[in-house]
């Protein structure tokens, strides 16, 4: 008795379709993105329809083979040039280049895109350093008044952990720790 496709091992496919890459992975987001996005004919991306919306790019920073498209979609390749990763992000219509980094930090692609807007960006830097009760009233005030502007709710990805405190370590324990280090225990 064989394994349904659901009970299948994770990060794995079907003898068929072969291993699926990583979900963190340039060739998954890659992959992802093309079948979300939607070409000039409003249909999802294909190698040969991206290649070509790369060429279409005015001043197209990098010429981009249908068969490097599918060899990084299908992650036989996973090491493209910055101009390659440029230009994909160009012609699926802006995303940020770093959604394609192979990490899972950057796998939000909503907050990637808001992080490109300089207002965001500065919201956070005020937010940095606040007690994380203030960070959650202000979250808590921002769902409030997206809720009365009738602005889509934002999902919680439960991604927001509360940090346990860092207990600092005694000067003698510093030291301790430092000389260990450098005895490579």
């Amino acid at each position: 008795m064989s394994a349904s496709r659901d009970e299948a091992e994770p990060g794995r496919g079907t003898a068929a379709e072969g291993p699926q890459p990583p979900s963190h992975s340039l060739a998954h987001k890659l992959k992802s993105l093309m079948a979300q996005r939607k070409d000039a004919r409003g249909r999802a991306y294909v190698s040969r329809t991206l290649s070509q919306a790369v060429e279409d790019l005015p001043d197209p920073p990098a010429t981009t083979s249908f068969a490097l498209i599918a060899k990084l979609a299908g992650g036989q390749q996973d090491n493209p040039t910055i101009k390659t990763v440029m230009a994909l992000c160009q012609a699926l219509g802006d995303v940020p280049p770093a959604h394609l980094l192979p990490h899972p930090g950057y796998d939000d692609l909503a907050a990637l895109e808001a992080f490109e807007d300089p207002l965001a960006r500065r919201l956070l830097v005020l937010l940095g350093g606040l007690p994380e009760s203030e960070v959650r009233a202000v979250i808590a005030h921002l769902e409030d008044r997206r809720r009365t502007l009738g602005l889509p709710a934002v999902p919680d990805d439960g991604s927001v952990k509360p940090k346990r405190p860092r207990r600092r370590r005694t000067e003698t324990e510093a030291a301790q720790y430092a000389a260990d280090a450098l005895e490579g225990l």
